[in-house]
């Protein structure tokens, strides 16, 4: 992981689509992250190593079953080559239904390195000598399967570089909010004061910057009881090691 004063953090997305994927990271916070020169996203396609003639990178699984799987030359020669010009600290992540599913405490521990390399599996999923082989860890988005590694190795992505320093306004953009901080964020408002009938509780215009505070914890505090309970445990039980 890195050490010292924070460089710029490059992500190396292997894909077979690249072309899935360069508009996401060229617009809203990342591309601005990228233009301010805080990150940098690179798409590699897969096929490029692949050293058959009609640019095939599956075959059928051995065994039998439905399906194509991925194969290990394409694969494992694409990582090594991305490899081999990194400098720096590198992780290699392979998205997949059988990981960890992602939290932000993976991703803020995955903003420390230099190098984050994602790579995206298809069809059936890969060759598990690739995983033995290049593969440091397999991340999950969710326990549902997608058709391929991209909208999570986009996800992922998004999800590491707001936790890159520079990237975000400050620190409370990501520290404060929603499962960050531990707990459901409060309600939210802006203009119009009324709405349909509806008002912006009378407290967030009082100015008066200690009930505020206290307004939000509390409804934070309601929130996570009546949607994610097994948060507000967890927030409980930390609040007892502390203690």
């Amino acid at each position: 992981m890195r050490k010292g004063l924070r460089q710029k953090m490059n992500f190396e997305i292997l894909t077979l689509f690249p072309e899935m994927l360069g508009p996401f990271f060229e617009l809203s916070i990342i591309g601005k992250a990228a233009e301010k020169g805080l990150v940098s996203v690179h798409l590699t396609d897969i096929r490029d190593y692949t050293l058959d003639k009609h640019r095939k990178v599956d075959d059928a699984p051995y065994g039998g079953g439905y399906g194509m799987v991925m194969a290990c030359q394409p694969a494992v020669d694409c990582i090594r080559a991305v490899k081999s010009r990194l400098s720096g600290s590198v992780r290699t992540v392979y998205m997949s239904p059988q990981g960890k599913v992602l939290t932000h405490e993976k991703a803020k521990e995955l903003s420390g390195y230099d190098n984050l390399i994602i790579f995206c599996g298809h069809y059936e999923g890969v060759d598990e000598r690739v995983i033995e082989l290049e593969i440091d860890e397999e991340i999950s988005i969710g326990d549902y399967v997608l058709t391929g590694g991209e909208l999570p190795a986009a996800v992922l992505t998004d999800c590491v570089c707001r936790l890159i320093d520079g990237v975000l306004p400050c620190s409370e953009c990501y520290e404060d909010e929603s499962i960050a901080s531990g707990m459901l964020e409060y309600p939210q408002y802006t203009k119009p004061r009324v709405y349909e009938g509806l008002e912006v509780p009378e407290v967030l215009i009082s100015g008066h910057h200690a009930n505020i505070v206290k307004w939000k914890r509390e409804k934070s505090l309601e929130r996570t009881a009546a949607k994610r309970p097994d948060l507000l445990a967890k927030v409980e039980e930390n609040a007892k090691r502390e203690n």
